[in-house]
């Protein structure tokens, strides 16, 4: 299968003559691996236990191999994190090493946070614009300088999106037939509880009450739901319910294996704003795995049964190629809610230089005045600070109203 270029090789174009050492984060099957290897002289998998033991005999990492030398799964070997800081401590040159990771080590499995010596980039799974299915025409970071065109169109229609909604962001399964991407991604699942978990410590005595936990979080998608109301949604049906201590257990080991992907409460840099709600919006790593828990296939995401779902998992894709793009132009992305809800920003992103760009998400072609009045409010508290104001729909043009507010359909959206 052909590589599809990924956002996060830009990123390793400019960083890479410039850092030692880079670790790429991110869930089990985002393309570290394939990304990574492609720029390593040798590979070291450290999921493979011959692999574990030579490392683990050459400290100083001296016999490791010539170039850039890629050290894959290296949780499995938490030293390996220390050796590497070592040897950038030591003058290891620009481009000596890249670590992937499909989970954050336990605590005490090493010693130093790699500050200042090892870069962290995450990488996500893929966002619309890397799949190969469009032709991105504004970009992220344009829009964030100020130099974007507002311009262009897009055959995309409804029916795509729930078809990329359930596709998945994973390269491995987003180009497989539907039966087996299905398939697969209630494996990716079912290793999360049989495998991953273990593997760090959890053990998960009661596996249909985590699955019921993630199909109510997965409900809860692109939403600020209190985690005692994923709590009620996952009682049984003998009216049982997992422990309040347990759920927060599962959420806690979740995130550190990159499953699950909040959007932070946001508050501005440079004018703060008085009564912010900072609970996190829920997302997935992958709207894909929100579909499969809840059992929606692209045609049932279409009909009264996939009503109330479409909307949350298209803005949960996204938000998935907002945060893509956003990386890669150091931004950040948040969600903004005011306390009395009275005024909602669906995502805001960040510039380095505390530019701020407002979005909203509406699955429709169509925007009327209604659905930009929280932008406006918006571009009142922060004044000049914001640079652009948009709609990412699923419709097929990108215009700008007379208003000054974008309208973009997300297919025409990139890095």
């Amino acid at each position: 299968m052909a590589y599809l270029r990924r956002t996060i090789d830009s990123e390793l174009d400019a960083l890479l003559p410039l850092a030692p050492a880079i670790a790429l984060d991110g869930p089990k099957g985002a393309g570290k691996t394939d990304t990574a290897s492609r720029r390593a002289g040798t590979v070291w998998r450290l999921d493979d236990q011959g692999h574990r033991d030579l490392i683990s005999a050459d400290t100083a990492l001296a016999d490791a191999g010539d170039g850039t030398i890629l050290l894959d799964e290296w949780q499995r070997l938490p030293a390996v994190w220390d050796m590497v800081r070592r040897a950038v401590d030591g003058g290891a040159p620009a481009g000596r090493f890249l670590l992937t990771g499909s989970a954050t080590p336990r605590a005490g499995t090493h010693s130093h946070s790699g500050a200042g010596r090892i870069l962290a980039l995450r990488m996500r799974p893929m966002g619309l614009h890397e799949r190969g299915v469009v032709e991105p025409a504004i970009s992220v970071a344009d829009l964030l300088s100020s130099r974007a065109r507002i311009e262009g169109t897009s055959d995309f229609t409804l029916a795509n999106y729930a078809e990329q909604i359930v596709a998945s962001g994973f390269p491995g399964i987003n180009r497989l037939p539907a039966r087996l991407r299905r398939g697969q991604l209630d494996g990716y699942l079912q290793r999360i509880v049989d495998r991953d978990l273990p593997d760090h410590g959890v053990s998960v005595r009661r596996p249909e009450s985590l699955r019921r936990w993630l199909a109510a979080y997965a409900a809860a998608t692109s939403s600020t739901a209190a985690y005692n109301k994923l709590l009620d949604a996952t009682t049984a049906g003998d009216g049982s319910q997992p422990a309040k201590t347990t759920t927060i257990a599962y959420r806690d080991h979740l995130t550190q294996l990159w499953l699950l992907d909040p959007v932070a409460g946001w508050s501005p840099s440079r004018r703060p704003l008085a009564r912010l709600q900072q609970a996190p919006k829920h997302h997935l790593a992958d709207p894909a795995l929100a579909a499969r828990l809840l059992n929606l296939t692209e045609g049932t995401l279409l009909t009264p049964a996939g009503a109330a779902l479409i909307g949350p998992l298209f803005e949960s894709l996204v938000t998935l190629t907002v945060r893509v793009c956003a990386q890669a132009a150091e931004a950040r992305v948040g969600h903004l809610r005011t306390t009395n809800g009275d005024h909602e920003v669906d995502l805001v992103v960040e510039g380095i230089d505390g530019q701020v760009l407002g979005l909203e998400v509406k699955l429709a072609p169509h925007v009327d005045d209604a659905d930009v009045r929280h932008l406006h409010w918006l571009r009142r508290q922060l004044g000049s600070d914001v640079v652009d104001l948009a709609v990412i729909t699923t419709g097929t043009r990108a215009y700008r109203r007379a208003d000054g507010v974008a309208v973009i359909p997300l297919a025409l959206l990139g890095a």
